[in-house]
């Protein structure tokens, strides 16, 4: 192949990528609120962030924070809102990068994460009980040494990421080569392999209509700047979880589901005894318990949560 070939080939391949990247775009229609409640927003730091509200106000406040993946949203509480707003007013907010909320081209970082929820809470909600997921649990456990949180709920919380790689997260941010990777890792197809590998133990309750959401979440602009940094390792806390959690003050109940894989049970019953915290676990459940089993999950949180309250007003 001679250099004129090569550069037509190379122009070439150019040319079809950005048509593809283009033609995914068009069709990523603004993305719907997925939760039944009241939409608001809350500008930090210049970025503007949705947060959508439910139930009564004068109930106790319960802030939701969503776990981090390519197509990460509030949509993963979508099956239990309601079902919390019956007994909570409940405050389930898109972080920065994800969701509603805006994705400027930051470099991410987990110390962000932790400062958004801290002073989110402070000025959103009023001493709340924070349930947050996966990674988002770590920064939680952040947040929460310097707010007034009532309780903290981690649902199979960890604070491991991939091995660092500052070079991905430079080439996802890339527009034409990034996009297209990006687009690539957030294919319906490869959504679905997520939650149907580590989301769900049943892969026939990953419906369409979740695929279908998380896919158009993933191709909103900018969608790929957050993740980029959870790709390249780089979200991961400067802290030991453990230790971290050993030594907060805050209530904390940790919920897993038994089958997980991708950050196993064993690890919760490690964390548990080693932050002396108490441990749900869900059966035929994996990282997303809530999802999968609502009615369980809820079930679970209220009875655990009664459970913690009880004991606090005791210990006054």
């Amino acid at each position: 192949m001679n250099v004129r070939t090569a550069l037509g080939v190379a122009v070439g391949a150019v040319g079809t990528a950005v048509l593809g990247n283009r033609l995914l775009a068009n069709r990523a229609d603004d993305l719907e609120n997925p939760i039944v409640g009241v939409e608001r927003t809350y500008r930090w730091r210049g970025i503007e962030t949705a947060y959508t509200v439910a139930g009564d106000p004068n109930d106790p406040d319960m802030l939701l924070c969503h776990g981090i993946h390519a197509a990460a949203s509030s949509q993963e509480f979508a099956p239990i809102v309601e079902q919390l707003a019956e007994h909570y007013h409940v405050i389930a907010v898109d972080l920065p990068g994800f969701g509603r909320s805006e994705r400027p081209p930051l470099v991410y970082s987990a110390m962000l994460y932790a400062e958004f929820i801290r002073d989110f809470a402070a000025d959103i909600t009023d001493t709340p009980v924070v349930v947050a997921s996966s990674l988002t649990g770590s920064f939680a456990v952040d947040a929460a040494k310097e707010s007034e949180f009532e309780q903290l709920v981690l649902i199979c919380p960890t604070d491991e990421t991939t091995t660092e790689r500052s070079w991905l997260r430079t080439l996802l941010r890339t527009p034409i080569v990034g996009t297209t990777l990006f687009n690539l890792l957030a294919s319906k197809p490869s959504v679905r392999y997520f939650y149907a590998r580590d989301g769900y133990y049943d892969a026939s309750r990953v419906d369409d209509e979740t695929v279908d959401y998380a896919w158009h979440s993933a191709h909103q602009p900018g969608a790929r700047y957050a993740p980029a940094s959870f790709a390249a390792g780089t979200l991961a806390p400067e802290f030991d979880l453990q230790t971290e959690l050993a030594a907060l003050e805050t209530p904390t109940t940790l919920v897993w589901g038994r089958d997980a894989d991708l950050v196993p049970l064993r690890a919760g019953r490690d964390l548990a005894d080693a932050a002396d915290v108490e441990l749900v676990v869900i059966d035929y459940a994996t990282l997303l318990p809530h999802a999968e089993h609502p009615e369980k999950f809820v079930e679970y949180l209220t009875a655990e949560l009664l459970h913690v309250g009880a004991d606090m007003d005791r210990d006054k």
